[in-house]
């Protein structure tokens, strides 16, 4: 096949253009304010997913929740939006929370560098998380035994 000069003039014009086109959006780098009744219902959908299997890669109650796919679920039916889907994004997702003021709703991030799993405050010293080890999903405490020697952090969101 011959190509004749207006026809690759064309095709060097589309393959440019297709180079200058815009990346794909970027994540938000938080979601918009929930209020302290979002904040609540957000606890709640959770809790009522305690006992719900655990897989890796699961983001539904039909094929169970791994860590990050529990806390996308959840915010994406009660916020109307879920943040990123790999705990080592969710670390650095919305804003840093000190423990004195934590809320409902907000991210607990466990590890440093990298991040290795997370769980939604539920209040009263309780987090929903979906841990590999004893397969389903749970309601547990900060200060049990196991939970309290790790680095945790918080984010809200």
């Amino acid at each position: 096949m011959r190509l004749v000069p207006h026809t690759l003039s064309l095709c060097a014009v589309l393959l440019l253009a297709a180079c200058g086109s815009t990346p794909p959006a970027r994540p938000p780098s938080s979601l918009p304010a929930l209020s302290a009744e979002h904040s609540s219902d957000l606890a709640i959908h959770a809790m009522g997913l305690v006992g719900t299997p655990y897989r890796w890669g699961g983001n539904t109650p039909e094929s169970g929740f791994d860590c990050s796919g529990l806390i996308g679920y959840v915010y994406r039916h009660r916020a109307g939006a879920a943040p990123p889907r790999t705990v080592a994004q969710l670390a650095g997702f919305g804003q840093a929370v000190d423990a004195d003021e934590l809320r409902t709703g907000d991210l607990v991030i466990f590890g440093r560098d990298p991040a290795w799993h997370a769980g939604i405050y539920v209040g009263e010293g309780r987090f929903v998380h979906a841990p590999s080890s004893g397969g389903t999903v749970r309601l547990d405490r900060l200060d049990n035994r196991y939970w309290a020697r790790q680095m945790v952090r918080f984010r809200r969101p």
